[in-house]
């Protein structure tokens, strides 16, 4: 281990299961940062860490913080990405990266410049049973991959005014939850070559819905769905022409999966065992990378972070969503 020191940016619920499972894991959590004072103490103390700053400008320029994770709402991350690099501090950033792809360009090439590690928390490509479901396609196993299928379906809020449905705070089903399948058929299958999307919009002009059908390297096909408005399986498969497997509900967080043959047969199955949510391996992860000096990390790097943020735009511009402030050329 590298010993880094932990700061995070912000004290959301995202943030809390962080920092819940960073102690799990026994990392070194020394300082968070918030808009305000209270809010920051309050944080501080539910999880014993010793420094508590009223500002993000406060937290990077802790001398003691080596790290800074970014946990506030999408139209943040680029802004608040960005102040912590120019302080001279490695950044993990929440999932979806940024808002969009230029934002990703920016951060990518303003590391680089700075010789600083920045990663997406797409804490999901971290975990366990992830790991081995690449091991598995790795030693063809499944043969020729044909086919990825995967779903994120959530009830959530319908208030018009919730941060969800607000276009003004990057909401809508695909940047909170589309991110996750988008980047797992990015993981198996490599960039599309082709995208198809549609989507269903509400009267804040958010996307409720969101499907997509893409074709890969070598004509593989992808399919996702993402919807804030049902709750669905939740549950994945990768099929190849030897076998398949079945990644059970939900597949995006610890779970259990199975290989299956084509005649039934169930070769592997694999349960996680998993202290806490799981957040911690991206974080090993990060200070692995930081410990040998890498700026681009292996089972994400950055410029694949950058590529889908351009998918993920694409699918906007295939359903018609926009964010205030995007300018009026984008393609």
């Amino acid at each position: 281990m590298t010993g880094l020191r932990w700061g995070i940016l912000a004290t959301g619920g995202i943030a809390g299961a962080f920092a819940s499972d960073l102690r799990t894991a026994g990392l070194d959590l020394v300082a968070v940062g918030s808009r305000s004072q209270e809010s920051a103490d309050a944080f501080a103390a539910r999880f014993d860490i010793a420094r508590a700053h009223p500002s993000y400008e406060a937290l990077v320029a802790d001398p003691d913080v080596d790290i800074i994770y970014v946990s506030t709402p999408h139209p943040m991350h680029h802004e608040n990405a960005r102040l912590a690099l120019e302080a001279g501090k490695h950044v993990l950033v929440e999932k979806p990266f940024t808002l969009n792809h230029a934002e990703a360009e920016d951060l990518q090439r303003l590391a680089a410049e700075r010789g600083l590690l920045v990663m997406e928390a797409m804490w999901t490509r971290y975990l366990p049973h992830m790991v081995r479901i690449r091991e598995i396609i790795a030693a063809g196993t499944l043969g020729e991959i044909r086919a990825v299928t995967a779903d994120h379906t959530q009830l959530l809020p319908s208030d018009p005014a919730h941060r969800l449905n607000a276009l003004e705070l990057g909401g809508g089903a695909l940047l909170d939850l589309g991110i996750y399948p988008i980047s797992f058929v990015w993981d198996i299958l490599g960039a599309p070559t082709d995208i198809r999307a549609v989507g269903r919009l509400i009267e804040t002009g958010a996307d409720a819905e969101v499907a997509t059908v893409m074709t890969h390297a070598g004509g593989a096909i992808s399919t996702t769905l993402s919807s804030s408005r049902a709750a669905g399986a939740n549950a994945a498969t990768v099929v190849g022409t030897a076998a398949r497997i079945d990644i059970d509900r939900v597949w995006y967080v610890p779970t259990t999966f199975r290989v299956v043959l084509p005649d039934g047969t169930v070769i592997e199955e694999y349960d996680s065992e998993v202290a806490g949510r799981g957040m911690q391996y991206q974080a090993h992860a990060a200070e692995r990378l930081v410990r040998d000096g890498v700026l681009e990390g292996d089972l994400l790097p950055i410029a694949e972070s950058v590529a889908i943020m351009g998918t993920l735009d694409e699918i906007r511009s295939q359903i018609g969503v926009r964010y205030p402030g995007e300018e009026a050329d984008r393609g």
